[in-house]
């Protein structure tokens, strides 16, 4: 279509005004379809002049892009964000050609995943400016996490039974054996107490009741190994219990209720940790189905977790609220935060930050939500804090037809009547 105008422009001198007129209908109904399709577009697209100043933009691009206003300036300048701001300042200046480039951006109060390309714009042979497209893909990137997910705990799976007999077993051992050790030396540091008393009364022996004692150093070591035992017994149970198939007890059920009972139960603890409770659970929510026994389970993994997170005190909230056909739950606190690289990680097994975790307690989470139809998501700020929040599908009642009974006819009526 181009290589049409371009003819027409050359030959403008011998048109009538009937055929310019024409022709400049046929340009603009072409520039209204041009603009209606880059409008159209689920990607943002931006076109630079070779001054990096916006020539174009569709509305995608606008929506996608933190951008303070659309003209006058380089591209950077009008970008509030400092890190895409400097990507686009160093990108364009020096022409470079990115392929795709992932980065974070705030927008309505949401972290979002944008992918980001850089083009030389050609036109003629000859450069003369740049073609920008960006890409929303948070919703992609947690639809792969899930997935992968998914994929963990079924590999989990496989490895289930050969750690049941190869860990669990032996623990069992080593367990019964050195509680016997410890009888062992505790009769045997009797007797010597015992002989070493008769000794001390007969005056042959002084100190005699001191020996009796068992040996602090020996007792410290017995500690050790049997907290490391438990430890490892724990690790391996919430292994155990990750990978097994869960026969739930779903019935319907309040969450707020839920939810009030565990604040009750948790707040005191919290208040010794410096840390208050916020409970907002005000409006009634509709019917969930949910397995109270899971579901508390959940609830405190995520208060734990948000009570580590804030180790010098802080504010955890705890929050309802119905939407469409979900229940949502959101747990915040205003801890250290999690950056975004470890925020792919938050749910996979084995990952974790505390010094004595298992890395299965979020695995387990997830599961359990995801036993229960919903979907558990996380966002965080380094510094700020973290926020979950749990969707689970409301309770729908099947609707019964009207019985025979209740509409006055018989069956038998019925095909009188019709008849």
């Amino acid at each position: 279509m181009s290589g049409f105008y371009r003819r027409a422009l050359s030959k403008i001198g011998k048109m009538t005004e009937e055929q310019c007129r024409e022709l400049l209908v046929a340009a603009s109904a072409e520039v209204i379809r041009l603009e209606a399709v880059l409008d159209s577009l689920p990607s943002g697209i931006l076109v630079c002049d070779e001054k990096h100043s916006i020539v174009k933009a569709n509305k995608s691009a606008l929506r996608l892009l933190p951008l303070t206003h659309s003209e006058g300036g380089p591209l950077w300048e009008l970008i509030p964000d400092e890190r895409i701001s400097a990507f686009f300042r160093q990108t364009l200046s020096a022409a470079e050609h990115v392929l795709e480039c992932e980065m974070y951006v705030e927008a309505q109060g949401m972290n979002r995943l944008l992918s980001i390309g850089v083009h030389p714009l050609v036109d003629r042979r000859r450069i003369t400016g740049s073609l920008i497209y960006i890409d929303d893909i948070t919703e992609k990137r947690h639809r792969e996490m899930r997935l992968r997910r998914a994929e963990n705990l079924a590999s989990l799976t496989t490895l289930a039974a050969g750690v049941a007999h190869e860990i669990k077993n032996p623990l069992a051992a080593i367990s019964i054996h050195l509680q016997l050790m410890q009888k062992t030396l505790t009769k045997k540091n009797a007797a010597k107490g015992g002989g070493a008393k008769g000794n001390a009364k007969s005056g042959n022996a002084k100190g005699g009741a001191k020996t009796g004692m068992a040996d602090p150093v020996i007792d410290k070591y017995f500690g050790i190994l049997n907290e490391e035992v438990d430890r490892l017994n724990r690790i391996v149970v919430d292994f155990l219990f990750a990978v097994r198939p869960m026969t739930l007890d779903l019935r319907e059920g309040d969450i707020n209720a839920l939810i009030a009972e565990l604040a009750e139960f948790i707040r005191a603890e919290l208040k010794q940790s410096n840390i208050d409770l916020l409970v907002e659970t005000g409006a009634p929510l509709p019917p969930v189905l949910f397995d109270e026994r899971y579901m508390k389970q959940v609830m405190l993994n995520l208060i734990k977790n948000a009570q580590a997170a804030m180790p010098s005190g802080g504010l955890l909230t705890i929050a309802t609220i119905g939407a469409d056909n979900e229940v949502r739950i959101s747990v915040c606190d205003t801890g250290v935060g999690i950056s975004q690289e470890n925020l792919k990680k938050m749910f996979e097994p084995y990952y974790t930050t505390k010094v004595n975790g298992t890395g299965l307690g979020l695995t387990l989470t997830y599961k359990i939500i995801r036993e229960h139809q919903g979907d558990i998501t996380v966002d965080s700020r380094e510094g700020e804090g973290t926020d979950f929040e749990i969707s689970l599908p409301v309770y729908h009642k099947e609707h019964k037809l009207i019985s025979y009974e209740t509409s006055g006819l018989t069956p038998n009526a019925e095909k009188g009547a019709g008849a």
